[in-house]
């Protein structure tokens, strides 16, 4: 094992998230008294779901793999009663537990699960994404989507730790890796600019799972969001800021019938919501193009199709941030600095569209 990062993320429900390799065997000490734990996890992951149910059986626990699809397919109410069927006919208890392998949409409806059977067991996420890493596997959001929308079932269900096993990276596809980077790189203009020096310093090294750079680039988005979380679970109030560039992105995704990666989409919503700034006369021109220039030098989209916006329009009115029929976006008013900007007009929302439409 090599050398691993502890990070904490507190509130009522402490826990830590373990950044390192080789942690496959770390899961089982997260669980005492579980005798039971069903490890949930699609096809393509089944080698590493593998391990952690080789490590827990090791230790005298009795596993049940719960195959679900892959990706945001899986997310959905059907998925989520199937499992719980399983947790029924295997005879799981309160005490015991539940542990995701995969990306973000496993680490989602796999906490979901979690929280909702006997009202809630403990469960722990294996994130194998840079994106599940740095973003779905903490914070203790879990969800489904619904025709609606994306996420808008879901639970307030901390882990009891989150495992980053940075070895699952190294075989990650380049365009997941580079997804997952939207993310990190909403965390450096929302609250630690250090990540956005970084990635400038170098995109090559911010795109190579090996290096350091990309540990670096995880434990600052996870400090970042393990510090918003730890005072505010439920999203009453800073949390929020987590939100940048999503209420566009999640349209995106849905409009996409969930076809493009959630990195992808948040890409394209950081530049929209940085023009929503800038155009409300809250952020200055050079930060605002700074947004596009380091997430075209990731290799990530930033604009979508122009046609698309009578439809992208109606999903964002059902984004979870709207209050009403008043829309809420999360703005900047300085580099680190966030605010919101509630009930836009159309006039400013289709200008900011412009800007990143093609």
């Amino acid at each position: 094992m090599s050398e691993i990062t502890r990070i904490p993320v507190g509130g009522e429900q402490a826990y830590d998230v373990v950044v390192g390799r080789g942690l496959t065997d770390q899961v089982g000490p997260l669980l005492p008294g579980a005798e039971r734990v069903a490890v949930l996890a699609s096809a393509p992951l089944f080698a590493r779901a593998d391990a952690v149910e080789a490590a827990l059986r090791a230790e005298g626990r009795a596993v049940t793999r719960v195959e679900i699809p892959d990706a945001e397919s899986g997310k959905t109410i059907d998925t989520a009663a199937a499992c719980w069927d399983r947790l029924g006919a295997a005879g799981f208890t309160r005490s015991d537990a539940v542990v995701a392998v995969g990306g973000g949409a496993a680490t989602d409806l796999g906490g979901y699960v979690a929280a909702a059977w006997l009202r809630g067991v403990r469960w722990v996420p294996v994130p194998t994404s840079l994106l599940g890493m740095v973003d779905a596997a903490v914070g203790g959001k879990t969800g489904i989507n619904t025709a609606a929308g994306k996420n808008l079932v879901g639970a307030f269900h901390p882990p009891v730790g989150v495992l980053c096993d940075l070895d699952t990276l190294d075989t990650l596809p380049p365009a997941d890796l580079t997804a997952g980077l939207a993310e990190v790189v909403k965390c450096g203009f929302i609250a630690e600019p250090a990540i956005l020096d970084l990635i400038e310093r170098d995109p090559r090294a911010a795109l190579d799972p090996t290096g350091p750079a990309v540990r670096a680039l995880i434990e600052h988005a996870i400090r970042v969001k393990a510090d918003v979380v730890g005072g505010d679970l439920k999203e009453s109030g800073r949390r929020e800021i987590l939100n940048y560039g999503h209420t566009l992105a999640h349209a995106i995704e849905k409009v996409e019938h969930y076809t493009w990666r959630h990195g992808d989409a948040v890409a394209v919503g950081l530049v929209y919501a940085a023009e929503l700034s800038r155009l409300s006369g809250r952020l200055d021109e050079p930060t605002a193009a700074r947004h596009r220039a380091i997430l075209t030098s990731l290799g990530l989209p930033t604009r979508y199709l122009a046609e698309a916006w009578p439809e992208l329009l109606a999903a964002m009115r059902v984004d979870k941030k709207a209050r009403g029929s008043r829309l809420r976006f999360v703005v900047l008013d300085a580099l680190a600095t966030t605010d919101l900007l509630e009930g836009p007009s159309d006039a400013l929302l289709t200008e900011a569209f412009a800007a990143v439409s093609r």
